[in-house]
Parts: C-alpha cells; structure tokens; sequence
C-alpha cells in the first residue's frame, strides 16, 4: 500500500508559488515556475489541469522565494541557489513522474506577460479592471474520465504588496462572486483558494501559545501579518459550502492550518532561503482525490522530513 511519503508513481503534480509578483512582497523580487503536465493545446483547454487515471493530484506550495535579494553581493546569488535546492528536493522526494521546471527572476507585471507564453504555464493575466491587481484567475482540475468534468477549482487572487496595498480589494470580491457563479453555479464542485497575505481572519484563529488541536501545524513564532482591511472575501467564502481551504504565504514564522468557521485557514512553509528568519524550510503539499473528494496536507521538509499531516475535506 503506498502512501504519500513515498514509492513510485505517476500522477499529476502542480508546483505554485506563493511568491509570485502577483502575490508579492515587500523587497522582494518575484520568481516563477513552470511545470509541464502534458502537451496542452492553446485556448480554453489551458485552462484546465488534468488528473491522471487511478492517481491523486498533488501540489506544492513553494512560498516566499525572495528571488533576486541583494544580486550584486555573493549571498544574494547564493540564497537563490539555496531556494532552487529546497524546490527540486521536494519534488524528488514527492516523486511527480516526469517534469520540466523553470526558474527565471523577473518584473512585476512583466512577470504575467512572460509567464503566459509558455505551454506548460497555467498563469493568467488579468482581469485588467481590477489594476494594481495583475492576476486573478480559475483553474479547473479535471477528471481523467472527461476533460470537461471538474474534481476541483482553484482560484487565485493577488492579494497585492510591494508598493500597492496589501489587500484584496471589493472589485477582487465581485470578480470571485461572478467567476465562481459562472464555473461553479451550485457549489457542487470542491474550491480551494490561494493568495500571498492572510486576511484578517488568520488573527482570528491563531494559536496564542504553541499550536493546539484542532489546528496543526509546526511553527507558530510571530504574530499574524493580515491585509490592511476585509473587504467582504472572507464572508463571501465562508458562504460557500464548496469552499474546503485558504492557502497563504508572507509569514516566515508560521505554517498551521486552522479551522474557520466551515472551511480551513492555512499557511504554506517557507521555502525560500532569501528574506527573514533562520527556520528550517520545505513546503506544503496538497493531496487531492476524486471518489470520493478529499483534499489532504503535509509539510515536506528540505531534509525530506515529512510532519503536520491534516485532512482539509
């Protein structure tokens, strides 16, 4: 019997950043990944993220690369060389099958319009009403039975930074209320949600001391460094029976998942050997399967340790 910790297998596995420009940080220059699943034809299908036959979907969260840090000193360069180390031992130790991964340190916005060229990308652009935010968008994970039946959605929100407000703003919240109503009209189909800066809801349910059940996690060092201001997301979310968890980044010191309300609250870990803090690093994988649904998380450790295992759905 196999298990996540290990062995050999084939199946779909989508490594995303957390620190993305669209989910940037303060003096922090923004990174990206691509991961290439399988040929995929430009246009709608782009869109989707098949699951393989018989296989659960994995992803990793790598979070707060800090990419580009003091470039002109030798810590800088290799702090970025740390960073890439951590992300290709974390996948060597998932096992993923076959991928093709790549760095490449870029601009903001420029970040978007480079990233979207490629085949094994799933970035998108946009929308561009929604200016200083850069990229808001959908994937569907789809059955391996039928490209058109959803397993999951996954949403992305930038949740700004750098020199914009750390906030996801109302227009950001119409957007998500008409997307999610278009894709997803009866909440049938699981949803989990990612953006770089907790909201204030992460003060809510943070652990005073230690981290105690019924949240998990490893570390709980700083206190929680939430958006400006809520705007209506998290009541929005917490109305939607289909929404299972939150995935956040930002906080170097923190990797738990609580509880909130129906839904879970979660950190990633810090992945990236730029920025503060000397805490180990690793990141956060999910584990989706279709029948039945059940999203499931665990840290994976640089040293290939593996801890805070938690059933999100």
């Amino acid at each position: 019997m196999e298990t996540h910790h290990g062995g050999q297998w084939n199946k779909a596995f989508l490594p995303l950043l957390l620190l993305l420009s669209v989910f940037s940080t303060v003096g922090s220059s923004s990174s990206a990944i691509r991961f290439r699943l399988a040929p995929l034809a430009r246009g709608a299908a782009e869109r989707q993220v098949p699951m393989q036959a018989g296989a659960p979907f994995k992803i990793a969260l790598f979070a707060d690369l800090h990419f580009g840090e003091d470039a002109w000193t030798d810590w800088g360069p290799r702090q970025d060389l740390n960073s890439i180390r951590v992300m290709s031992t974390v996948l060597h130790n998932e096992n993923p099958g076959e991928e093709e991964c790549s760095f490449k340190g870029t601009g903001r916005l420029n970040l978007m319009t480079n990233e979207i060229k490629h085949n094994g990308s799933f970035s998108s652009y946009g929308p561009r009403n929604l200016w200083p935010s850069v990229s808001n968008y959908v994937l569907q994970v789809s059955s391996p039975n039928d490209p058109q039946t959803p397993v999951a959605f996954l949403y992305f929100l930038d949740s700004g930074g750098g020199s914009y407000p750390e906030v996801i703003s109302s227009g950001q919240v119409e957007w998500f209320r008409q997307k999610a109503e278009e894709v997803n009209p009866d909440s049938r189909v699981p949803e989990i949600i990612f953006w770089h800066i907790p909201s204030t809801a992460y003060k809510v349910v943070a652990p005073k001391f230690g981290i105690p059940k019924p949240c998990v996690g490893s570390i709980n060092k700083e206190t929680v460094a939430a958006q400006e201001v809520e705007t209506g997301m998290m009541d929005l979310l917490v109305n939607r029976t289909s929404v299972k968890a939150i995935f956040v980044g930002h906080n170097h010191g923190l990797d738990w998942c609580c509880p909130y309300e129906k839904l879970w609250l979660c950190y990633a870990r810090h992945t990236g050997y730029g920025g503060y803090g000397d805490w180990p690093r690793g990141a956060r994988i999910l584990e989706i399967t279709q029948t039945p649904f059940s999203l499931q998380s665990w840290i994976r450790m640089e040293d290939g340790n593996v801890h805070s295992e938690v059933v999100l759905s």
